[in-house]
């Protein structure tokens, strides 16, 4: 691979699927409320549903860098740096607006909602505030994007969005946050690659 660009199909398919996504998940809750849409998909789908969430929600954390960088970098040999650049990007646009710019935007709990119509989990810790943008669902949508621009393969991409988009819907189910949430972690994702992208070129835009 030459130096990075954006000219392959499933990776240019998922930004932009990606972006749609964002942009629907605008579009319904400046339609119909951030409550409302959060009330009509935080929905109790029973102890399976309860524990594949969490389990999925797992897979957002910021520990799962550590894991991709040694299976991507260690065992394939891709661009350590690009990766590295990624997980800096994504979590500076997602960790700065949240705790310096947007602090005091609640989550589902402290929002208002009588507390017996959200559903939560047993077990798992629902927080309160510095909701926008989700951090859960950039890094799972980062984390997409650079597997599909690394392999783009047809399995790949459709393995890669049901990850992510799955991982972006436990943190509605399990009441972390209001679907705008998530589609601010999806356009903070989409940012902080083609941020990278531009980064590292202008670093090293030698063959690697």
């Amino acid at each position: 691979m030459s130096n990075l660009s954006s000219k392959n199909s499933p990776f240019i398919f998922a930004q932009l699927g990606s972006l749609g996504l964002a942009m629907l998940l605008f579009i319904l809750s400046l339609l119909t409320g951030r409550e409302a849409l959060f009330l009509a998909w935080n929905v109790d789908l029973g102890l399976w549903a309860d524990q594949f969430f969490s389990f999925f929600t797992n897979l957002a954390e910021g520990w799962m860098w550590i894991p991709y960088l040694l299976i991507v970098f260690g065992w394939y040999k891709r661009d350590v740096l690009f990766i590295l650049l990624n997980f800096l990007t994504s979590t500076l646009l997602t960790q700065l607006p949240k705790n310096y710019i947007w602090p005091a935007v609640n989550r589902p709990i402290a929002s208002g909602i009588p507390l017996s119509k959200i559903h939560t989990v047993m077990g798992v810790e629902v927080h309160t505030y510095n909701s926008f943008p989700s951090g859960h669902s950039a890094t799972a949508f980062v984390l997409f994007f650079l597997t599909v621009y690394f392999f783009p393969h047809k399995k790949v991409f459709w393995i890669g969005a049901a990850y992510a988009i799955i991982c972006g819907y436990s943190r509605i189910y399990l009441g972390q946050h209001f679907p705008i949430d998530v589609a601010g972690g999806i356009i903070a994702a989409i940012l902080s690659f083609q941020l990278s992208i531009w980064i590292r070129n202008k670093i090293k835009p030698t063959p690697f």
